[in-house]
């Protein structure tokens, strides 16, 4: 079966929300869908809905970000390759512990030209850059709980974290007050994304982070 018979057409929005970068947004589709299942990117059953679940989910955060970004458990690009298409202007770290993800994403940034990425191999605790972006993303990468403990420390003293999350966000804040208050992480409030625009509506999770 052809990649074109199984990979959802691409939204009408799509153009509107990666403007420029439009291009490199549907490379990439393509190349997630020609071989992200045999990679172990993506599970067979997200070709139907990979721009609107996982392309356009994460594209439309594009506009929170500024400064110098870290994307924790980067995986397949989602949301890290995604919002540097959209995002030029602002520098990204993916940073992925799996090597055979890592390969991907350091192929994806090549064969896309862009300069605004870094990969970095290793899990987001022996990453030596404490305090050192402005900002910090993390989709499908696990509860609060432990994602915290995970990201705030790479938030500089009053940078921001916007983290990805599902619809059991609320359940999950709740979980995490101990985390929260252990990482001084303040200001907390839970946006949705693309109502009205997308399908399926984004969560974001935005909070400020004290040193």
């Amino acid at each position: 079966m052809s990649t074109d018979t199984i990979l959802e057409p691409e939204p009408g929005v799509a153009a509107s929300l990666f403007g420029d970068g439009i291009a490199k947004a549907r490379s990439f589709a393509e190349a997630l869908a020609r071989e992200g299942e045999e990679r172990g990117l993506i599970g067979p059953l997200e070709l139907p809905r990979l721009w609107t679940r996982h392309i356009l989910n994460s594209a439309i955060a594009a506009p929170l970000f500024h400064g110098s970004v870290a994307d924790v458990g980067s995986g397949a690009g989602l949301p890290g390759v995604v919002l540097a298409i959209a995002r030029p202007d602002v520098q990204w770290t993916l940073i992925e512990p799996m090597e055979r993800r890592v390969t991907w994403l350091s192929e994806q940034v090549s064969a896309l030209e862009l300069g605004n990425v870094e990969v970095l191999r290793g899990r987001a605790e022996e990453v030596k850059r404490s305090g050192s972006f402005d900002m910090v993303t993390a989709r499908a990468v696990s509860a609060m709980r432990t994602l915290i403990p995970l990201t705030a420390p790479l938030v500089k003293d009053g940078g921001e974290l916007a983290l990805l999350k599902g619809l059991n966000v609320q359940n999950e804040i709740d979980a995490a007050q101990k985390q929260l208050n252990r990482f001084r992480v303040s200001d907390l409030r839970v946006e949705i994304l693309g109502e009205g625009v997308l399908a399926e509506t984004t969560r974001v999770v935005r909070a400020r982070v004290r040193a």
